[in-house]
């Protein structure tokens, strides 16, 4: 969530860029001559909506974004600009019915402990109750994940006064497996912090997007995962490191920007096999990687869905009436890369275990 390249560069990157390969000067003098279209429409037209966590609680389905606003923080390579500071809940009844807005469910004024920048949440359930995780920089403008509770999947949500216990950097993610045990993936490179606790200790040596990250060949930073607690309020025992694989066995590197792991970690279960997917960040994709245990290892496969139009790319994986969706965002309604809407489309797992990658765009 981090930086904002020439809106030509984003839509180039949505229409053709695989991985970090350059912009030819073709491409850019024949940007004016081509066509672009979305294959999917925005869920949500009246405000800015992004980072779109996916569930279905009781029978319906309901996503968890975060809510872009326009913000006087002054853009960085960091993502200040990304100032979101309350959270809506959207329900439908079924995937191509009408959209409700359940309202504002949690507000920066109501959690004591934050400083600024509520980023991109997810949500759970447990023996009736409802749990809102989110991101937000603290006092100390170190970001911590915070938990709130609810009565229903609509909210409102009430949070703790403090953040959970030894939490760190952004994008928290809950997975419930088929015995009933949650888990809970989290962590974000560059301005999501995840670098600056490679020590155990938040520890910075620089500003720049890019400090405090392994060498190239050494492994890439590993997104954390974590039981939770059984009243799902803390880690319910110590984080550890996802490990991302190559087909050899090998750790996928911190140079390999075409595979790593930026941010925007999720998980889904697809017979019986584990699908661990996330955004590769200044690549622009969302990859998939799959294993046989919730902690991994998880062995790298491809490409889930395809770059859109705008710097980020975030999503959640959910199962309706048996069919899979991914939900992710875009920048169609204002072409601003920290004003998005999200957006769903059909997500199909090939009898081979591989998954077909969706492409959000079209050239006509």
């Amino acid at each position: 969530m981090y930086k904002k390249p020439l809106l030509a560069l984003a839509i180039l990157c949505g229409i053709g860029c695989s991985g970090n390969e350059s912009t030819t000067q073709e491409q850019q003098e024949n940007l004016d001559t081509t066509s672009v279209s979305f294959r999917n429409q925005p869920l949500i037209e009246n405000m800015y909506t992004a980072d779109p966590s996916a569930h279905v609680f009781e029978g319906k389905l309901y996503i968890y974004p975060s809510h872009d606003v326009e913000s006087a923080v002054e853009e960085d390579d960091l993502g200040s600009h990304f100032n979101m500071m309350d959270y809506h809940v959207f329900s439908m009844d079924s995937p191509d019915g009408e959209i409700t807005d359940h309202g504002k469910v949690l507000d920066i004024a109501d959690v004591p402990w934050v400083g600024r920048q509520m980023w991109a949440p997810d949500a759970a359930e447990k023996d009736g109750k409802y749990y809102f995780y989110f991101p937000a920089k603290d006092k100390e403008d170190v970001f911590r994940l915070g938990v709130a509770v609810g009565d229903s999947p609509a909210g409102p949500f009430t949070a703790q006064p403090e953040p959970m216990e030894g939490s760190f950097s952004i994008d928290p993610a809950v997975f419930k497996d088929d015995d009933g045990q949650h888990y809970i993936y989290w962590g974000g490179i560059w301005g999501g912090q995840l670098q600056k606790w490679r020590t155990g200790e938040y520890v910075s040596t620089g500003d720049s997007p890019s400090a405090d990250e392994p060498a190239d060949d050494e492994p890439a930073i590993a997104p954390q995962v974590a039981k939770l607690s059984e009243d799902m309020l803390q880690f319910g025992e110590s984080p550890k490191d996802v490990l991302i694989l190559d087909q050899e066995g090998n750790p996928i590197t911190a140079g390999d920007h075409e595979r790593r792991f930026f941010e925007a970690a999720w998980i889904h279960k697809h017979n019986d096999v584990y699908y661990f997917s996330y955004s590769t960040g200044d690549t622009h994709n969302i990859a998939y990687a799959s294993g046989d245990s919730p902690y991994g290892p998880f062995t790298y496969q491809g490409v889930l869905l395809k770059p859109v139009q705008g710097w980020t790319n975030h999503h959640s994986v959910v199962k309706m009436d048996d069919q899979w969706y991914v939900f992710y965002h875009d920048t169609q309604l204002s072409g601003e890369t920290h004003l998005r809407n999200i957006k769903m489309a059909p997500l199909n797992h090939l009898p081979d275990g591989s998954i077909e990658a969706v492409d959000p765009m079209s050239v006509n």
